[in-house]
């Protein structure tokens, strides 16, 4: 389309704008692009992290309540290996009334990108409620 204005020359219009930009877009979106997956893989990674420890806290505390009403000791350990993140470490201890349950696992995905989480929980066991001299 060409339009004339008194004394001036005729404007060439295209589509699309300008014609001389249309490679700079391409370049920026491929710079772009892989930094946005690069952010995406990062977020979803740290998602997996954070899951990973809430795990280990929830394992931690299920183990503690069983280990305080007295449950066995495979009780213990089977009751925190269910709720804990795969091929987590479970390790259960006494100390005078208090019960101790530890857990530690490592986050999914490469080992160079692996993280140690854990959590620990402490109850009062049950049969030393109520019990007086101590």
């Amino acid at each position: 389309m060409a339009r004339r204005e008194r004394g001036r020359p005729a404007l060439q219009l295209r589509a699309g704008g300008a014609g001389r930009d249309g490679g700079f877009v391409t370049a920026e979106a491929a710079v772009v692009l892989p930094s946005l997956v690069l952010v995406g893989i990062t977020l979803v990674w740290a998602l997996l992290a954070a899951s990973a420890q809430i795990q280990c806290v929830d394992a931690a505390s299920a183990g503690a309540r069983a280990a305080a009403r007295q449950d066995s000791p495979d009780a213990v350990v089977a009751t925190a290996r269910r709720a804990a993140p795969a091929g987590a470490r479970v390790t259960v201890s006494r100390e005078t009334d208090l019960v101790r349950v530890t857990v530690d696992a490592r986050t999914p995905g490469p080992a160079a990108l692996s993280l140690g989480v854990g959590d620990e929980a402490v109850a009062l066991a049950e049969e030393t409620v109520g019990v007086s001299g101590r």
